[in-house]
C-alpha cells in the first residue's frame, strides 16, 4: 500500500513538497528529510502513490551521495545518515524506516539544476520547433533519443507547489540564484556530477538520458548538492542494451505514468488517480534501476 501522508507528531512539520516532507530535529543544524509515495508528473501530484517509491527515492540517493563524493574530490552533500532520530515513537520510526534520512540545514538554491545528455521529451520538442533547446542553438539533423556532442546544461525556476517550473537561459540563471559566481558554479557542478554518474551507470547497463539537481549554500557560501539525486523520480534511465537513436527508448522512470496521462487527455489535469496496473508497473521498474544501479535487491535491503 502507498503512504501518501506523512504523520509525525513527535516533530514539527517545516514543509511539504510534492514528494518529502521536512521536519525539524532538535539539533538546529540538522533536518529530517521523510520521502512519501506521492508521484508527481508534468509539475501536478498525483491523488494516488507508487508503493515502496518513498524508500526506493531515499535508498537510491544515499547510495549516490556515497558514490559521488568518492568520485569527486571536494563534493560537499547534504546527506548525514539514514538513521531515525531520537524522540520518535516507536510506531513513527516504522512508519519511516528506509523513507528518511537526516541532512545538514542549509540555505536552498532556488533553480532546477538541469542536464541534458541525449534529446528527448521537451527538449526534442523544442528542437523540432526551432533547432534549439532551452534557447541553446544545436547542431542540425539530430534526430530522437540522439545523445549530444557534450552534455548541455538546461535550467529552470524552482517553482512552489502547485505552479509549474519555467525553462531559462543558461546566461539568466544567475538572475534566479542572485549572482553570477555561484550561477557559474551550480552550472559546473552540475555537469560534473552528471558526467560521473553517466559514467559510473553505463557500465551497469544504463543511460542517464537527463536528470536534475538542486543545490545549497552554508552560511560562508559553500555549496552542497542536496535533496534526492538521480533517483527515476529526477531522472530519465534507459536500458543501454535496447537504446536506439530515432526512436522513443524504454524507460526506467516514471515515464509510464507521464505517457498515461498523455494517451488519457489527463496532463496537468488536478486529482488524477493512476490506475492500479500503472503504478505495479512504475514500482517494478523503479525496483529494476535501483538493482541495476546499487547491486543491491530492493526488497532484500528493506528486510534487514
Amino acid at each position: 500500500m502507498a503512504l501518501t501522508s506523512i504523520s509525525l507528531p513527535s516533530l514539527q512539520k517545516l514543509a511539504s513538497g510534492k514528494v518529502r516532507d521536512l521536519f525539524a530535529l532538535d539539533d538546529a543544524d540538522k533536518l529530517l528529510f521523510v520521502a512519501s509515495d506521492r508521484l508527481s508528473a508534468f509539475d501536478v501530484v498525483m491523488k494516488n502513490g507508487i508503493p515502496n517509491k518513498g524508500a526506493i527515492l531515499t535508498l537510491a540517493s544515499a547510495h549516490w551521495f556515497r558514490v559521488l563524493a568518492e568520485r569527486i574530490p571536494g563534493l560537499k552533500t547534504h546527506f548525514i545518515g539514514l538513521d531515525a532520530p531520537a524522540g520518535l515513537t516507536a510506531d513513527e520510526a516504522r512508519a519511516i524506516r528506509h523513507r528518511s534520512m537526516q541532512v545538514r540545514k542549509l540555505n536552498v538554491i532556488k533553480i532546477e539544476a538541469i542536464v541534458r545528455g541525449y534529446l528527448t521529451g521537451s527538449a526534442w520538442n523544442e528542437y523540432q520547433a526551432k533547432g534549439t533547446v532551452h534557447g541553446l542553438a544545436m547542431p542540425p539533423g539530430m534526430r530522437l533519443s540522439e545523445r549530444f556532442p557534450e552534455p548541455i546544461y538546461t535550467p529552470s525556476t524552482k517553482a512552489d507547489q502547485g505552479e509549474h517550473d519555467e525553462n531559462i537561459h543558461p546566461d539568466d540563471a544567475w538572475r534566479e540564484i542572485g549572482d553570477r559566481e555561484t550561477a557559474r558554479r551550480v552550472q559546473e557542478l552540475s555537469l560534473q556530477i552528471y558526467k560521473t554518474a553517466a559514467a559510473y551507470a553505463e557500465e551497469r547497463g544504463i543511460i542517464i538520458a537527463d536528470t536534475k539537481f538542486e543545490f545549497a549554500r552554508d552560511d560562508e557560501g559553500a555549496i552542497y548538492l542536496v535533496d534526492e539525486v538521480l533517483t527515476p523520480d529526477s531522472s530519465r534511465f534507459w536500458p543501454k542494451d535496447g537504446y536506439e537513436v530515432g526512436r522513443d527508448q524504454d524507460s526506467f522512470d516514471k515515464q509510464i505514468v507521464r505517457n498515461w496521462l498523455i494517451k488519457e487527455g489527463l496532463k496537468r489535469r488536478e486529482g488524477v488517480e493512476m490506475p492500479r496496473d500503472i503504478c505495479e508497473a512504475t514500482e517494478r521498474r523503479y525496483k529494476e534501476v535501483f538493482v541495476k544501479l546499487t547491486g543491491q535487491d530492493f526488497d532484500e535491503v528493506v528486510k534487514e
